[in-house]
């Protein structure tokens, strides 16, 4: 007769695992796709304030849409502004609040992040992007339809929500355009970020990004609408192309949409954070600074 241990014993080892395995599997999960997912919810938002203001200010300026005009140039920088600060202030403790993935390559060309999360950041950004263009678009779907008549899709609002370049722009220009705003974008991203400079008081650092691209936009941001961020013109783009807007959104000026929001902004940050830390920065986090190993 087999004993009461024994009996015990096997009953035990019966029992499924578990259920709270389950929820720590989440929480696996959850940790992995964290940071991800706060530069998905952080571009998200750029894009609902961005191409928001560009709905409302341009869209009111029809009479069919609304009475009166509700805002002007200056308030799409202010809304620009406001939804980089707010996408930084929701993912700035999670995942950095790059929100940009000129602002991830370059910080992983110069400064060590890691190549292994570049790809999954990038992706989470130009979806944030899609999303929260798509939500702009839904909200307002009516407007659009009483600007440029129902179904009608034209590049006329399409650049409510990607970026295009004013007739007299030649091709070299808007590059240098947006380049430029870039570079000068991480020139002051990187000096924010510097202990050794005049960094600004912990959780404000979303303060300094609003002053930072309102002054990009009111001084920059005319003659291409100052993308300086690939995924805010890819994602948006992309939704464009799905709802109707058709092909014309990437084939206008002959793949414009490569060379001036995706490589202008690229190559701007790489450049900035090159003048940055070639010239200015002392942290040895950088590559210009990292202690020389000696050969054994």
């Amino acid at each position: 007769m087999e004993s009461v241990e024994h009996i015990e014993h096997e009953h035990q080892e019966e029992i499924p695992p578990t259920h709270t395995e389950f929820p720590n599997r989440w929480a696996r999960y959850r940790n992995f796709l964290r940071e991800p997912f706060a530069e998905f919810f952080g571009t998200c938002i750029l894009i609902i304030f961005g191409t928001g203001v560009d709905c409302q200010v341009v869209l009111s300026g029809n009479p069919s849409v609304a009475p009166s005009a509700k805002g002007e140039y200056f308030s799409i920088n202010i809304g620009w502004a406001a939804g980089t600060a707010l996408g930084v202030w929701v993912s700035g403790g999670i995942s950095g609040g790059h929100i940009n993935p000129a602002v991830t390559l370059a910080l992983a060309v110069f400064r060590g992040f890691p190549w292994r999360k570049v790809p999954i950041y990038i992706l989470a950004q130009v979806l944030g992007a899609m999303v929260g263009a798509a939500v702009t678009y839904g909200n307002y779907y009516h407007a659009i339809d009483l600007f440029e008549g129902p179904g009608v899709r034209t590049l006329k609002t399409a650049g409510l929500f990607s970026t295009y370049a004013l007739d007299y722009m030649t091709n070299v220009s808007a590059f240098f355009d947006e380049f430029l705003g870039t570079a000068v974008l991480l020139i002051v991203v990187l000096a924010m970020s510097d202990k050794k400079n005049l960094q600004p008081p912990s959780g404000l650092a979303p303060v300094v990004l609003f002053v930072l691209v309102l002054g990009i936009g009111a001084s920059l941001g005319m003659q291409t609408g100052y993308a300086i961020n690939p995924a805010r013109d890819l994602g948006p783009r992309l939704l464009t192309a799905m709802v109707g807007y058709g092909k014309e959104v990437f084939t206008f000026r002959n793949q414009y949409w490569i060379w001036c929001p995706i490589m202008g902004p690229i190559l701007g940050a790489l450049f900035g954070a090159f003048v940055y830390d070639a010239f200015l920065f002392t942290g040895e986090e950088s590559i210009f600074n990292k202690p020389c190993v000696p050969f054994t």
